[in-house]
């Protein structure tokens, strides 16, 4: 099979070359499948610059976007193989082209660069599942509030050192994982400006002589602008990935803390949530048991996305300026994150759809001590006590705090973000205006 790069007397068929190839291509031909509509799409573009440039005809054009539109059908049914004699899915298409069109084939890599080819699959790919998953996380959030709306005064202890400290609700405790996705969601506009610009027409990464209208390029294909100096493009390989992983990562983190709280809660010592068996496993062994293999892999699944992120920063770590062939191993980590989240997320609203508050032991569970705060409080009310003297007099006298119920103090609780008032109406409309 023909590569790109091939010179005639390059042989090949050698066991050095063989080995080369396999260690160079690595598993870059296998990630591609997944890319191959971005890049008939960009090709689909580029082709269309090249006419407006008069480089291609009309008719060359047509013939072009027609062979590309083939290439896409036969994808989309599983018969577009990239072999790892293509090395990646750009000499794939560029060879169907050529055997199906001949020379004129051969004129669809005018202007460009599998430089800026990869980069532009890559971003519009990064594009559309990073608006998949942010629809994931927004799906999350509504569940979350729902969830929290459902169950607004239900009491339940709040815990600082995971040991008791004062009365929550399970609406607070869920809204709080709710506003921490609305917040991080609205954080996304930084990465997704970096990754809303177009490298297409930047070539090796410093440009070429031919006319290309890049900001036609870039508009055609949904980006906001080109990356204006073509040497960004190459210098943002990697750079762009590693925000975006990283900004992943801090949105798996929220699911990773909140699947630790429900594996914690659910348990035998705790009761205070209960999960249907849908979400749950079994034992080999132990017939008793209903393991909480969802929320384990929720958070397995950060720590991976985390590594993802490590590893491209030290990736990216020393480089120089222009392209390195280190970059390509920055694909997988990408694909594997976005990929990831968008699986993690959607475990998370099984979780959510399939988990109910225990009230009976959230209740019991409200012991006296937890209003300790509220009867120094009460002191400071009543008595005009300074709060410190108050303090001391509650912790000398722990029964002051006996007198309270989990009622009583979440009546009293009418601030913004307190137990009895979680602003739950306030997030949704937080969430809507996202």
């Amino acid at each position: 099979m023909t590569k790109i790069w091939q010179k005639s007397t390059t042989d090949t068929q050698s066991d050095t070359a063989k080995k080369v190839e396999t260690f160079t291509v690595g598993n870059d031909y296998a990630l591609d499948q997944i890319l191959v509509p971005y890049d008939v799409k960009a090709s689909k573009v580029h082709a269309s610059a090249l006419r407006k440039a008069g480089i291609l005809t009309q008719e060359e054009l047509q013939k072009l976007h027609s062979a590309l539109d083939e290439i896409l059908k036969i994808w989309k049914k599983g018969d577009f193989v990239i072999t790892v004699e293509d090395e990646d899915m750009h000499t794939a298409i560029e060879n169907y082209l050529i055997e199906k069109l001949g020379d004129l084939g051969k004129k669809i890599h005018t202007a460009r660069s599998r430089n800026d080819q990869v980069l532009t699959a890559m971003r519009l790919y990064e594009k559309e599942k990073l608006s998949d998953i942010l629809k994931k996380a927004k799906e999350c959030a509504t569940l979350l509030l729902n969830f929290a709306e459902s169950y607004k005064t239900m009491p339940m202890p709040g815990f600082t050192h995971t040991r008791k400290a004062m009365l929550s609700s399970v609406g607070l405790w869920a809204g709080g994982f709710a506003e921490l996705l609305i917040l991080q969601i609205h954080s996304s506009t930084g990465v997704s400006t970096l990754i809303n610009r177009s490298p297409l027409g930047s070539a090796a990464g410093f440009g070429t002589t031919f006319d290309i209208d890049r900001d036609f390029e870039a508009m055609e294909l949904g980006f906001e602008s080109p990356l204006i100096c073509s040497t960004t493009s190459q210098l943002s390989r990697g750079f762009t990935e590693l925000q975006l992983v990283q900004f992943l990562s801090s949105l798996t983190s929220i699911t990773n803390r909140f699947a630790s709280d429900v594996i914690q809660y659910s348990s035998e010592s705790y009761h205070y949530f209960d999960f249907d068996e849908l979400v749950c496993t079994g034992s080999s062994i132990m017939p008793q048991k209903k393991n909480p293999d969802v929320a384990e892999l929720i958070r397995g699944h950060h720590a991976v996305i985390t590594g993802h992120a490590t590893t491209l920063q030290m990736l990216t770590t020393n480089l120089t300026s222009g392209y390195h062939r280190d970059l390509q191993l920055s694909k997988e980590h990408v694909v594997d994150a976005l990929e990831k989240t968008e699986q993690v997320l959607k475990s998370t609203q099984l979780l959510i759809k399939h988990m109910v508050p225990n009230k009976k032991a959230l209740t019991n569970s409200c012991s006296s001590e937890i209003f300790a705060a509220e009867a120094a409080y009460e002191l400071v009310k009543q008595e005009g006590m300074s709060f410190r003297e108050a303090y001391r007099k509650v912790a000398t006298d722990p029964v002051l705090s006996d007198t309270l119920t989990a009622r009583e103090v979440l009546q009293r609780c009418s601030h913004i973000g307190s137990p009895g008032n979680p602003g739950i109406d306030r997030l949704k409309q937080l969430l809507k205006e996202l």
